[in-house]
C-alpha cells in the first residue's frame, strides 16, 4: 500500500521535539525565561511535540485490518471495450 505518512511525520516531531524537551531540560531555571514570567516554553512545547509524535507514529504503525471484500467494487470497463 505504500508508506503512511504518519510515520515520518511522527519521527519527526519525536526528533524535534526531543531536542526541544533536552534543551528545555537543561537550561531550567535560567535566566531567558526572564522574559516569559518565568515558563519554560521550550520544554512545555518539546514535551507536547513528542506526545504527537508518538501519537502519530504509532497510528502509522499499528496494524490495518484487511478490507471487506464485500465493500470492494470493481469497475466495469468503459463503453467500447471487450465484447
Amino acid at each position: 500500500m505504500g508508506l503512511d505518512i504518519r510515520i515520518p511525520l511522527g519521527l519527526m516531531f519525536l526528533i524535534v521535539g526531543g531536542l526541544l524537551t533536552g534543551y528545555g531540560l537543561l537550561t531550567h531555571g535560567s535566566a531567558i525565561y526572564g522574559k516569559s514570567l518565568d515558563i519554560n516554553i521550550n520544554l512545555i512545547w518539546g514535551i507536547l511535540m513528542v506526545l504527537f509524535g508518538a501519537i502519530m507514529y504509532w497510528l502509522g504503525r499499528r496494524p490495518q485490518p484487511p478490507p471487506d471484500p464485500k465493500k470492494i467494487r470493481i469497475p466495469a470497463p468503459p463503453h467500447g471495450m471487450g465484447h
